[in-house]
């Protein structure tokens, strides 16, 4: 995500869904989930490895969720953006078989700062290296949200985040890395983008990206991938490529997509956030990692 924390398919589906079955134990998709690409030709990962089909009514699983609520320093989220991030139901709920991560207006305090909007950030307690990533989704509406679906290093060095806390954080941002599966600024509905950060393309001088405008990306679910190899990261939206990051040279500035990641959503509120915004949600059908 642009400086935040400075701040179809081959095999038949019945295959899949039996192979998932006994990797899991329990895997069952969603009703709703029928139309997901469960697997991607040519593929290297088909195995099912992690998941959250977000079943269930009420709170998010603490065994797969940590809630992120620590401000940085100074008070506020890099980039002067102005919600807070809360660990309440209100923000981040499971119903009907979806997450909805839930951005407010509403005058809430948190560690001695007040501010006028409340939202959610999501650290995953499962982290990888390689594989493919799958997320179907309905972003939130309105001029001002900045939701994302993307992914840190466990070894960032940022106060408050969950594998920071377990004592992994070494290593600063940009130069830990980062891999934007997914953002979309309200400003510019239905322009979804992904983005590579490291010590080579971060913050305002950002080279490494792509994107691409689709329909009714906050009315209707689509199905976000990410297929991450030791040689390339590709992004694509149903099935449609937009953004492939192969650097020639792969190096500690180019390269640091050799270790583990741990997925982050979130939605942001930026200071031109619509004066009439009341509330609008990132709702997730479900998340899936193959390797």
């Amino acid at each position: 995500m642009t400086k935040q924390h400075l701040p179809y398919f081959t095999i038949p589906l019945f295959v899949l869904l039996i192979s998932c079955a006994v990797f899991t134990g329990s895997f069952t998709p969603n009703e709703n989930s029928a139309n997901s690409p469960t697997s991607i030709q040519n593929s290297p990962f088909n195995t099912l490895v992690w998941s959250d089909e977000f079943s269930g009514t009420g709170a998010i699983d603490s065994e797969k969720w940590f809630l992120q609520t620590q401000l940085p320093p100074g008070g506020s989220w890099w980039g002067g953006l102005i919600q807070h991030y809360t660990d309440r139901t209100e923000n981040t709920y499971v119903e009907n078989g979806h997450l909805n991560l839930v951005a407010k207006k509403e005058k809430f305090r948190d560690q001695g700062k007040t501010k006028e909007y409340t939202s959610a950030r999501l650290n995953s307690k499962f982290a990888f290296t390689y594989g493919r990533i799958e997320i179907r989704a309905k972003l939130p509406k309105g001029i001002g949200t900045w939701p994302a679906i993307w992914m840190l290093n466990t070894n960032i060095d940022e106060d408050g985040a969950y594998w920071e806390n377990k004592g992994f954080g070494t290593t600063k941002w940009p130069h830990c890395g980062e891999i934007d599966i997914l953002e979309h600024w309200g400003k510019n509905q239905d322009y979804v983008s992904s983005a590579v950060h490291n010590g080579s393309s971060y913050g305002d001088y950002v080279e490494n990206l792509g994107g691409q405008t689709i329909e009714n990306a906050s009315d209707e679910f689509h199905i976000y991938t990410l297929e991450w190899t030791k040689e390339k990261l590709a992004f694509s939206v149903d099935g449609v490529e937009h953004y492939q990051y192969s650097p020639e040279v792969k190096d500690s500035k180019t390269w640091p997509y050799n270790s583990d990641y741990y997925l982050i959503l979130n939605i942001a509120i930026q200071p031109d956030i619509d004066p009439n915004f009341m509330e609008s949600a990132m709702v997730v059908d479900y998340i899936r990692i193959f390797q």
